[in-house]
């Protein structure tokens, strides 16, 4: 697994305008680790794994936290943008893949529900990392919505992205590009399959500092 962290901070010096990070992660597992992939979802995770996935599996309300004491057109408007930016993405992850010759990816909302799940989460508790915050491996979280028993390999990854101004897809792949490890996600031949969850806070505390943020992860996957 690969990792590196790369950060764009414009107010170092006290210029209040910008800030960006990126993040990228990859796990493959053959099929020496499918064994331990079938391990059971913890008793007190399964039921948030089970609510997201219903509510990604929906399709018609794209879930996204919002402000706190937001109006229901504020809701409404933020989940609409979250969505957005979330087919935008995939659309501008496919136009790259496809000029250097590869397949395009298809969308998968069990990915979806990986990413969105783990956006929240960092959002909520205030951190930026691929493992949870609990300490449980990244690989290990995508695995719970994107299960691996049945299949002879199941390889998957991540990119993360979080700015305090906002942005659309182009910034985000363009970000990604320029970072060795994240390109080598978006171009790996291995995925089949992506699901991107963005979700925007109004006041996001921890690593976050009280910003206002939109926090993205794309997981990347493929299953034989």
């Amino acid at each position: 697994m690969g990792e590196s962290v790369r950060a764009i901070r414009s107010d170092v010096k006290g210029m209040w305008r910008s800030l960006a990070a990126v993040l990228s992660a990859v796990a493959l597992a053959s099929s020496l680790a499918i064994g331990a992939g079938d391990a059971a979802v913890a008793q007190g995770v399964a039921p948030l794994v089970e609510a997201q996935l219903k509510s990604s599996l929906k399709g018609a309300t794209r879930p996204a936290a919002t402000p706190a004491r937001a109006t229901a057109p504020q809701r409404s408007r933020a989940r609409s943008a979250m969505a957005v930016l979330e087919d935008s993405i995939i659309d501008r992850l496919n136009q790259v893949r496809r000029t250097h010759g590869l397949r395009p990816l298809h969308a998968n909302q069990r990915l979806r529900a990986a990413s969105l799940f783990h956006s929240k989460d960092m959002g909520r508790r205030g951190y930026f990392e691929h493992d949870s915050i609990s300490g449980t491996a990244f690989w290990r979280r995508i695995e719970r919505f994107y299960p691996s028993r049945g299949f002879r390999s199941w390889t998957v990854g991540e990119n993360l992205l979080w700015g305090t101004d906002p942005f659309d897809a182009g910034f985000a792949v363009r970000e990604w590009m320029n970072s060795p490890p994240h390109r080598v996600n978006i171009l790996s031949r291995e995925w089949r399959e992506v699901g991107i969850g963005a979700v925007y806070f109004a006041n996001a505390g921890g690593e976050y500092r009280g910003r206002r943020v939109t926090i993205v992860t794309a997981d990347f996957g493929a299953r034989r």
